[in-house]
């Protein structure tokens, strides 16, 4: 039988932290996995070897076996041949129990296939029975584009998965590039566990009108230059629909009006709402009329002749 060198599988040093075996084995059972290289038979015996070696390594007792096996093992086999007393002895450290053998590391991948007669003679387990953890079937992720006006009331949405037809609420305050999760929709299993998920990112696209800022709204509005000057009502667009606000006497061009609660709802919370801020933008009469020019230069005369 020969030895598994599991460090030199999960590529670590024998000092190696947990933390630093869990990541080395998600990383290469990330590149080895079945799902990314099917119909590869070296990938699959790879993907075989580092669950193999990450069962071990990440299991403190079984490490501890298995390092005291490899210690020995290194004397043994560092010897010159000549100096080696008979074939190296394995009984030690193996045992004749079967059974079934399955991952207790919380992050483990699924082990298709058997472990290997090393393993099985070391730490049990039986020649022929399967080392299995039921894993998830396949993630799916798509995005799908709502309007803003949508993301202020909510919205409900159809999406095609497989041949079916899901239907999906969307609360009102929904955000761009926001990602929800549709649970067991997505992939089967292939070792019999739950179906993946549907990951859903939320695209919505520029506003003609209005600049979202996280809950709040921006968006300019038009005021003409008489209620600018002497003040008034001025009609102002928003999500909710239109209202009316007040312009005080003398507002220059671009002062910000806020407007309280009037932004989007905020998501989860359908009570709450961000504000709306309203930049003024005074509007130039155009083709002004001879009455209209001479009341205009008479105002200057008397403006500049205080």
């Amino acid at each position: 039988m020969d030895f598994k060198d599991y460090y030199k599988i999960l590529g670590v040093d024998k000092k190696a932290t947990p933390d630093e075996i869990k990541k080395a084995y998600r990383k290469l059972a990330i590149k080895y996995h079945p799902d990314k290289n099917p119909n590869n038979k070296a990938s699959e015996e790879k993907f075989k070897e580092i669950n193999e070696a990450n069962e071990v390594l990440s299991d403190p007792e079984k490490k501890k076996k298995y390092d005291e096996l490899s210690s020995n093992w290194n004397q043994y086999s560092q010897q010159p041949q000549g100096n080696r007393e008979g074939n190296f002895d394995w009984s030690k450290w193996t045992q004749g129990q079967t059974g079934r053998s399955t991952y207790s590391g919380e992050d483990s991948f699924n082990n298709e296939g058997e472990f290997s007669s090393f393993f099985e003679s070391i730490f049990g387990g039986g020649f022929n029975q399967r080392a299995t953890t039921k894993t998830k079937g396949q993630d799916y992720r798509a995005e799908i584009e709502v309007s803003l006006e949508d993301a202020y009331h909510g919205t409900s949405t159809r999406i095609e998965v497989n041949g079916k037809t899901l239907q999906m609420n969307l609360k009102p305050g929904i955000k761009n590039g926001q990602v929800l999760r549709i649970k067991e929709k997505g992939g089967p299993s292939r070792s019999g566990g739950p179906k993946g998920d549907i990951y859903l990112t939320l695209i919505i696209p520029q506003h003609p009108h209005y600049e979202r800022k996280e809950d709040d709204l921006y968006c300019d509005t038009p005021v003409d230059i008489y209620t600018a000057v002497l003040g008034g009502k001025q009609l102002v667009s928003t999500l909710k629909g239109s209202i009316r606000i007040d312009i005080p006497a003398g507002t220059d061009n671009g002062k910000v009006l806020r407007l309280k609660g009037l932004g989007m709802p905020k998501f989860g919370k359908p009570t709450e709402f961000g504000d709306l801020y309203a930049k003024v933008s005074i509007q130039i009469p155009k083709n002004l009329s001879e009455k209209e020019i001479t009341l205009f230069k008479e105002l200057a005369k008397i403006r500049n002749n205080k």
